[in-house]
Parts: structure tokens; C-alpha cells; sequence
């Protein structure tokens, strides 16, 4: 009784916060009814609520009622949730033999993971997706900010939906969101310790290909293609010496270093980073262009020239449908805040060695010792890497990983979908706390978009408490 009435106070105090949300039965390009809940809306963060952040959020197609809910953010910086959803993880994705029409087709997804989960899609920081901010100053962020704004979001959504405050809650992320999850967790811990209500039922935290230290994820790059057999022994060798491990740094007066990673560029500089078995992405295919130069009514798939097959021809499909009004209405996304939808906000994306780009600062370098305090927490952790990353490789995770220095309770060793090998995986525990590790062998940046069908069994068996 005492804790319904806190929560009808704190719903009294953000009486002021701005909550939108709208049931959407019908999507522009799918047939007939949704065969599943949607909500979309927007939740008003920051100082008078000048921050407008967008979610799309889809219930349980099993027990929505005692399944977790997961708050899923996408990378980036800046890319859209919508990606996730598309790309990745959601009920519905993009019918490509099909879309030969102004409007893409849709269909369901077998291997989403809302078969198994709630899931809240949300696009942060303001200039992502759908989300806006209501003047220029609300739209300066970093880090820390777009982790506080998120966690500000998902108590004002808890709120909101006090029905889902009893659902076990994972926080989940890819990419660069490695960077903002545990941020995220963190605060939600501390919350929990100080007593702020609503309390969150928080479990744990997923990360996939996350960007974890700035420095030491792309420097090991190198190590990583040496072992993926890009590079001869000699190559890595010389280049390991003669750079002294660091492989990023500019070294103006290492001439060696210069020249071994001038060799190592020739080996490496036309394989795809976020799959190397996947051909690169030429700038001569005109699906590259900007997508203003497309007109309104035209099918940019028509632009298709002869050539070999690229995945980021596949993204364009996500830039007419999310653009098209008619979908956009459907969404019931504000009117006159989006000039245009795109899949990641070039602008806020990161540079590594950059301190800032556009209205972004990249202000948190690294989140190992984030990770190192959950130790001390009740908390479930599943981070998982494609074994053909080239952008994030596994080896730069594994590294941290084993950096935490926690006890192994299960060897390295592999798991398995329909007897197949599907990765390999390490589970490591100490007291109330557990982290598993899963590689999913033959994907990329980032895993569930190359390998559907494994990870959503990684994620119903991890949700399950069952062994990989």
C-alpha cells in the first residue's frame, strides 16, 4: 500500500512531464492487423522537458506480464532504434522481394527477440530518429548526458506503465552503446541504494560488440586481423615491435611504426570492418547517395546498378519507409520536428582519437570500471561479440573482460543451435554476480543482424537462466 502510494505521488509530481504515447494497430506496408502490441510516444527529459525523446515499444508475444523488459538503445551515437528494430531484433522486418512499390513490404520476424521479451526501442540522444529537442542548446550532449536522459526516460516510462514496474529489467544495447549502458546501470543501482522510488526490478545488462575503451577496442584491431589471417607472421611481428602495441597513436617520429602500418593499411583497407567475409561498399553505388537526391514519390531501389551485392543497400529501404508521411502518421511522430529520418546521425558519430564532433562529446573513454563495479551487485551480464567484426573485434572484449579478474565457473567452450556450433562461450561468477561471454560465430557489427536465429536462442536461454 505504502509503495502504490509513493508511485501516485511521484506520478503526481511529473504530472508536468510530457507522456505521448498511441496503440498502432496498423503499419503502412504490412498486411492486415499487427499480430502484436505496439506503442509509439514520446517522453519529455531534461530541464522543462525540452529534450522529446521518441520510443517504439513492443510487448511480449508470450507473457508480457512476467517477461523481462528490456530498454534497448541502439549505436552510434545517433543511429535509431528503428535500425534495431528493422535490422536486428524487432517482430517486424523489411520484405526485400516484395518492395517494389513507394512503400516498402513488411513481415514478421521468427527470430525477434520480442518473442521472449518486452522491449521499450528508444532513440536517444535528441537528433536520433524521431527524437528532437525543443531548442538548439537542448540538442548539445555527451556521454553523460544521453546516459542521465535515458535513465531519466525509463523511470518517467515506468511511471507511465507502472504495470511493467514488477518485470524483471535489463538495460541492452549495442555498439557504441557500450559506452551509455552501464552508465545507465550504474545510475539505477544507486537509485536502488538511495532509496528513489519508483524502485526499478533491475536484474542485469546486455551489451552486443560493444565499444568499451576508446583506445583499447580499435587497437586491437591489429591483433585481431593477424589471428584472422590478414596479416603474415612477419607483418605482425615487425609491426607489434616496431609500434610497441600501440597502433593508433600517430607516431611523427617512429618511421618504422609509420611505414609497418602503412603495410598493414594495404592488407586491411579494403576488407568490410563490420564483416570481413562481406564485399566493402563501393562510394560509386548510387544507393550511397544521399537519400535527399531521391524524389519523394520515387523508389530509390530502382537506382540499383549492375553490381555486386552490398548490405547497406539493404538500409535504403528503412529511409523510404521511415520518410514516407503516411508512415510517419501512422507512427504519430510529431509534425514539423523531423526534417528528415536517417538511420545514424552522421554528425554525432564517433571518430576514435576525436574529442568532439558536431553538437556531441565524446566524453567517457572507457567503461571498464563500471563494468568492475557491478561485481559488487546482484546483477546478470551477457556481452556478446560476431566472431567477424572487424570494427569492435571479440579479442579487444575478451581482453576487459578478463581484466574484471572473476572466477571462471564455465570454461571456454562452444554452444549450439539445432547441433550446429554457434559460437563459444564463458560464464565467470562471484557471489550475486554472473557474467556470460558468447561469440556468434560468422557475424558481424553487430551479431543478431547476421545471425538471427542464434542469437534469439542465446538470448531466450540467457533470459531463461538456462546454460548457452
Amino acid at each position: 500500500m505504502a509503495s502504490t502510494l509513493k508511485i501516485l505521488v511521484l506520478l503526481l509530481l511529473f504530472s508536468a512531464t510530457t507522456f505521448s504515447h498511441t496503440v498502432v494497430d496498423t503499419l503502412p506496408g504490412f498486411p492486415g492487423k499487427l499480430p502484436f502490441k505496439l506503442q509509439t510516444g514520446y517522453i519529455g527529459v531534461g530541464q522543462f522537458q525540452e529534450v522529446q525523446l521518441f520510443y517504439y515499444f513492443i510487448e511480449s508475444e508470450k507473457s508480457p506480464e512476467s517477461d523481462p523488459l528490456l530498454l534497448w538503445l541502439s549505436g552510434g551515437p545517433g543511429c535509431s532504434s528503428l535500425a534495431g528494430l528493422l535490422y536486428e531484433i524487432g517482430p517486424f522486418t523489411i520484405n526485400y522481394a516484395n518492395s517494389t512499390g513507394d512503400i516498402p513490404a513488411l513481415e514478421m520476424n521468427q527470430y525477434a527477440w520480442t518473442k521472449v521479451a518486452n522491449i521499450i526501442f528508444l532513440d536517444q540522444p535528441a537528433g536520433t530518429g524521431f527524437s528532437y529537442a525543443k531548442t538548439p542548446e537542448a540538442y548539445m550532449s555527451n556521454d553523460t548526458i544521453s546516459a542521465q536522459l535515458a535513465y531519466d526516460f525509463l523511470i518517467q516510462w515506468l511511471l507511465d506503465h507502472p504495470n511493467f514496474l514488477s518485470n524483471p529489467l535489463y538495460i541492452a544495447g549495442d555498439s557504441y552503446m557500450g559506452i551509455i549502458v552501464p552508465q545507465i546501470v550504474r545510475k539505477i543501482y544507486d537509485g536502488l541504494e538511495s532509496g528513489i522510488e519508483p524502485r526499478l526490478n533491475i536484474k542485469g545488462y546486455v551489451e552486443g560488440n560493444p565499444v568499451t575503451h576508446k583506445y583499447a577496442d580499435p587497437n586491437g584491431v591489429i591483433e585481431y586481423a593477424y589471428r584472422m589471417g590478414l596479416l603474415s607472421d612477419n607483418l605482425y611481428k615487425s609491426t607489434k615491435v616496431s609500434c610497441n602495441g600501440d597502433y593508433i597513436g600517430e607516431h611523427p617520429q617512429n618511421a618504422a611504426c609509420q611505414f609497418d602500418l602503412q603495410r598493414v593499411l594495404k592488407c586491411t583497407g579494403k576488407i568490410n570492418e563490420a564483416q570481413i567475409l562481406e564485399p566493402k561498399c563501393s562510394n560509386e553505388n548510387l544507393l550511397s547517395l544521399d537519400v535527399c537526391s531521391v524524389g519523394e514519390n520515387q523508389n530509390p531501389t530502382s537506382l540499383l546498378i549492375p553490381q555486386h551485392w552490398c548490405r547497406d543497400d539493404n538500409y535504403l529501404y528503412s529511409y523510404t519507409w521511415a520518410n514516407n508521411k503516411i508512415v510517419q502518421e501512422a507512427l504519430h511522430v510529431h509534425e514539423d520536428t523531423v526534417t528528415e529520418w536517417v538511420r545514424c546521425n552522421k554528425s554525432m558519430k564517433y571518430d576514435f582519437g576525436m574529442e568532439r564532433a558536431e553538437a556531441y562529446v565524446f566524453n567517457v573513454k572507457s567503461t571498464v570500471d563500471y563494468h568492475r563495479s557491478f561485481i559488487n551487485e546482484s546483477c546478470r551480464v551477457l556481452i556478446y561479440s560476431g566472431d567477424h567484426d572487424m570494427i569492435i573485434p571479440h579479442v579487444s572484449t575478451e581482453e576487459w573482460i578478463e581484466s574484471l579478474k572473476v572466477l571462471v565457473e564455465d570454461e571456454w567452450r562452444p554452444w549450439f543451435v539445432e547441433d550446429q556450433v554457434a559460437g563459444y562461450t564463458m560464464k565467470y561468477s562471484q557471489e550475486d554476480y554472473e557474467l556470460t561471454y558468447a561469440t556468434v560465430k560468422g557475424a558481424g557489427h553487430t551479431a543478431p543482424e547476421y545471425k538471427p536465429q542464434q542469437c534469439q536462442s542465446m538470448i531466450q536461454r540467457w533470459l531463461s537462466n538456462n546454460r548457452l
